[in-house]
């Protein structure tokens, strides 16, 4: 794998809500075609990080690169039209249309490189192609995950962000989340940081990770030493 083109670049990221500061000077490298975990304790702003990458929370200070352009100015849809794909947490599918329609929003705001790819997404997640014409408000919380991931990578981003994929789906399901991750990497070169509580995810996709304490990153652990020892100490449990 080739990690020296950078892909992403987080320098003395600061955001905040409000009078409350929560990142107070971030600092993180993406390299292309790696799976980066972001990881923490609850509250340590893994989630607002996302939100700021993806230009939902304005920025406050530091700068934020995406394939060595400066992005932190520049709205959420054209942060995804620049090939950013997001998976919020809480997934955040559309309820009242169907599937096949969800991920035409997902072909409509995706990246540039080359084609749409909604059969791919339905050859990764062969539920979704069953359910094509279902509405998505009716299905169960793994399929709207697998719908919320379809719709981020139909458009073929160079980065995808996930937000907790794993949180409250079933563990077959968590299981197939984890798998499709690897295969669009291995597929399509997609870079991948994803922010995980759960222990078994980030040991099954992540390569490497960033640790986070008050809105800062504390710590890193090599691919070398990704075991459950090293990860567990930074999770809430």
């Amino acid at each position: 794998m080739n990690n020296t083109e950078t892909v992403l670049e987080i320098r003395g990221l600061q955001a905040g809500y409000g009078a409350t500061p929560i990142l107070q000077g971030v600092d993180l490298t993406v390299g292309k075609g790696e799976i980066v975990a972001l990881i923490g304790r609850n509250g340590v702003g893994k989630t607002t990080t996302m939100r700021c990458l993806m230009g939902l929370l304005r920025t406050r200070g530091g700068g934020i690169r995406f394939l060595g352009r400066d992005i932190e100015t520049l709205a959420s849809d054209a942060r995804a039209r620049l090939g950013i794909g997001y998976v919020p947490q809480g997934r955040e599918v559309f309820p009242r249309m169907t599937v096949a329609e969800n991920l035409m929003v997902g072909e409509l705001i995706g990246g540039p490189r080359g084609r749409k790819q909604p059969e791919l997404v339905y050859q990764y997640f062969p539920r979704l192609a069953e359910r094509r014409d279902q509405l998505a408000g009716t299905m169960s919380g793994g399929e709207q995950q697998q719908l919320a991931i379809g719709r981020a990578l139909v458009g073929n981003p160079a980065l995808m962000l996930l937000d907790e994929p794993s949180e409250g789906i079933q563990p077959s399901i968590v299981q197939l989340i984890c798998d499709v991750l690897r295969a669009i990497r291995r597929d399509l070169g997609t870079t991948i940081l994803f922010v995980e509580q759960n222990l078994d995810t980030i040991l099954d996709v992540g390569e490497r990770a960033y640790v986070m304490e008050k809105g800062r990153i504390v710590g890193r652990i090599e691919p070398g030493a990704m075991n459950a020892q090293a990860v567990r100490e930074h999770l809430s449990l």
